[in-house]
């Protein structure tokens, strides 16, 4: 086999960076203390960044910087100040969730490569292409996903030299990784902000079916499937964990790497996954990738099952045996920690020793030699020194201009003018030269890429003077709302669609006041199907929350506008959308903010929209939420749940607050918070902004609450939108359970 199948690993630190790359990682993925998606990990400094890239670089091992999160706008400067520091540093890729950091970069820091994140929910052929066209060289693809549609996808990523990498061993997350909003509605940490509280692993008030954490999945592990991820053509195996330590780190990428290099060398897998089970795990499914979605893949133990395995394995029942079992385990771990430090006590990230030594000699060259740790170097200048007739070479003027190689990488020992005699000169330009030249090399014999400041985008006047109402429906009964209202109406298409159905295509033929509303995820032919109603009803516009799709509607010319879980936050997204994708507009997420919405700048003829009344989505998943709730007599989710399952239930943490467990015909199962989002506030306070305030309609959410007038409510929403104070009173009558709390607290 002579393709390269990677092994990247994770790095919450310099110790657990270490043990990935004595355990065989071919790459490690780490974040600083700012933008990435792991908070909760020690990450490291920027000067740790640098010795860990010189450390991995040194045993062939490479390292990609998450800049995992959403980027507010007042983050840009910052965010540009630290890509000025990374495009010279060697970091071999960057891994991004915001669409703003791929405008950037495109424009500002092409040599930087783009890995898209798991967070921007990768499921289907047309995402490809969009993270393509914006500037992604590889995709981190969505972890709900089986064999059969990573290989598809996969082909067609290599089809565009893109390349794709897949999670085969670490924590699952229940909800698609992009769209979990429980963190952020309920404690106000979001997880596109790298603070996710996880509120799946709760404990909840006993289900019907009897469990306690209803929402809490297994791990993940492929350790098994490697033959047909290898057949898919995937070009990396993702480890997740950079929570976790230097001792679990090691042992898992240490036992990943001796499957991978047996079955290259063998075509044959290891059928011991013992150690696997020594480290922090939830117990294992590879349910997802065998598209086997069933109730084993739930575990009523958020915490660590090492131990129960030990126990279970070895059928220890008195308590001395389990006590000895347990002593065992503990010996091995400490075995396999000892393992570790021997192998990594000889490695450092410390910055490396820099020696200048300058010689300066009447008719020869200013010489400069350089001593970078073991590795040196001799440059000159091509004139010869000469006495000065005014202005000399002085140590002093040297040493100002070469001072600035101690930084983040080298510690610059003072400079050595030993040989150094005075009175004599050469052309200034010449030691501006030899510097660039001491550069180029300490910079692995790469052109230092100069700084790069990105202008401030200028502002533009909003497309309407004065903000439009529009509405969402998801149901034929409401058609009648296009009555009572001038109002844009989207209808909200489902997630599943029957294959070949024309039922969506002929509403939308025969109402054609109707937008449609694309949702966010559309997997394998519903992707397709969706496809089907932009080529046979070429409608004038879309709203989509799927890049997919809008991509389609780009390739078509079919106007588009970014929907609100498209999760855009800041300027520069709204740039990528218009120039990249001929974007129409976009909704600004509804996670941030009044100060962090005031000094967001729309692209030219572009429309901004925001939502003022919605369901409040907290997360959406592949799995089924009623097997471990109310029950399901279905051993696993088959072809028919999506479209004909309609359940509805609640459940309830320990703090006795509840949540509307959803699931509509054609719909994902869904969780909703108990409060409606409402906000009077932004109307105020943007109409000189957006374009067009939205309320969503559907009765997707309700859960158990009353139905409401929705006559009523246009009616109250347009007089909120014409300036008339009392209609405020007359909504929070209407919607009496509401919060703007997002709104106040942001990101």
């Amino acid at each position: 086999m002579s393709r390269k199948i990677e092994l990247l690993a994770p790095g919450g630190d310099v110790e657990a960076i270490k043990a990935a790359i004595v355990a065989g990682a071919n790459a490690v993925y780490c974040g600083l203390d700012m933008f990435n998606a792991r908070n909760r990990a020690s990450n490291l400094s920027y000067d740790e960044l640098n010795g860990v890239l010189r450390l991995a670089h040194e045993h062939n091992c490479e390292v990609f910087l998450t800049l995992n999160v959403v980027i507010l706008e007042h983050e840009v400067v910052s965010l540009v100040r630290l890509l000025n520091k990374l495009v010279n540093s060697g970091i071999d890729g960057i891994i991004v969730q915001d669409l703003g950091i791929f405008n950037i970069v495109k424009k500002h820091f092409p040599s930087l490569h783009i890995h898209a994140s798991t967070q921007l929910t990768t499921h289907n052929e047309g995402q490809i292409l969009f993270l393509h066209k914006i500037g992604a060289t590889r995709v981190n693809l969505s972890r709900e996903l089986n064999l059969g549609e990573i290989k598809a996808l996969t082909t067609v990523a290599h089809d565009h030299d893109v390349l794709t990498e897949v999670f085969v061993h670490g924590a699952l997350c229940i909800a698609f990784s992009g769209q979990c909003y429980s963190s952020s509605v309920s404690v106000g940490n979001s997880g596109n902000r790298g603070r996710c509280s996880q509120a799946c692993r709760d404990e909840y008030e006993v289900t019907a079916e009897g469990h306690r954490f209803p929402l809490n999945l297994k791990d993940n592990s492929a350790y098994f499937d490697l033959p047909e991820l290898v057949d898919a053509g995937v070009d990396s195996l993702k480890v997740e964990g950079r929570i976790k330590g230097a001792h679990y780190v090691y042992t898992v990428v240490d036992t990943w790497r001796k499957q991978i290099n047996n079955f290259i060398e063998s075509g044959k897998l290891l059928a011991d996954d013992s150690n696997l089970h020594k480290v922090f795990n939830r117990s294992f499914t590879n349910s997802f990738l065998q598209g086997d979605l069933n109730k084993k893949m739930f575990t009523d133990n958020p915490r660590d099952n090492s131990v129960n395995y030990a126990v279970e394995k070895n059928n220890a029942i008195s308590v001395v045996q389990i006590h000895d079992i347990k002593q065992d385990l503990y010996n091995e771990k400490n075995a396999l920690g000892a393992e570790l430090a021997d192998k990594i006590k000889d490695l450092n990230i410390d910055k490396v020793t820099l020696t200048f030594a300058f010689t300066a000699k009447e008719n020869t060259p200013l010489t400069l030699n350089i001593m970078a740790g073991n590795t040196s170097f001799e440059v000159k200048t091509d004139s010869l020194l000469r006495v000065a007739d005014e202005i000399a070479i002085t140590p002093e003027t040297i040493d100002k201009r070469f001072r600035s190689f101690s930084n983040a990488t080298f510690d610059l020992a003072p400079i050595n003018f030993d040989n150094f005699d005075a009175n004599l000169t050469v052309p200034f330009k010449e030691i501006t030269d030899l510097k660039n030249q001491a550069a180029f090399l300490l910079n692995g014999s790469r052109n230092v890429i100069n700084h790069v400041d990105v202008p401030a985008l200028p502002k533009h006047e909003k497309v309407s003077s004065t903000p439009k109402l529009s509405l969402l429906i998801a149901n034929e009964k409401d058609l009648h709302l296009a009555d009572v209202t001038d109002a844009d109406i989207y209808f909200k298409l489902p997630e599943s669609l029957k294959k070949n159905c024309l039922k969506h295509i002929t509403l939308l033929q025969e109402n054609p006041r109707l937008i449609p509303w694309f949702p966010a995820v559309l997997i394998g032919k519903d992707y397709l199907e969706s496809v089907k109603i932009l080529e046979q009803v070429k409608p004038k516009r879309i709203v989509t929350n799927n890049t997919g799709i809008a991509y389609k509607a780009y390739e078509m010319g079919i106007e588009w506008v970014a929907g609100p879980f498209l999760n855009t936050t800041n300027s520069h997204a709204l740039l990528t959308l218009k120039e990249e994708l001929n974007c129409a507009g976009a909704f600004i997420s509804n996670e941030i903010n009044r100060g962090q919405i005031r000094n967001i700048t729309c692209p030219e003829n572009f429309k901004l929209c925001y939502s003022i009344y919605h369901p409040i989505l907290m997360m959406t998943s592949r799995q089924c939420f009623f097997q471990q709730t109310v029950g399901c007599k279905k051993p696993a989710i088959d072809a028919g749940c999506m479209l004909k399952c309609e359940k509805a239930t609640t459940i309830t943490n320990v703090k006795g607050i509840s949540f509307a467990v959803d699931k509509q015909k054609g719909g994902y199962p869904s969780i909703y918070n108990h409060e409606q989002f409402l906000n009077f506030n932004a109307v105020n306070d943007f109409s000189h902004l957006f374009d067009e305030f939205f309320v969503d309609l559907t009765n997707i959410g309700a859960g158990s609450k009353q139905e409401q007038d929705k006559v009523e409510l246009i009616k109250h929403f347009e007089a909120l939108l014409a300036g008339n104070d009392d209609a405020k009173a007359e909504l929070d009558n209407l919607v009496p359970i509401s919060t703007n709390a997002q709104y106040v607290q942001g990101l």
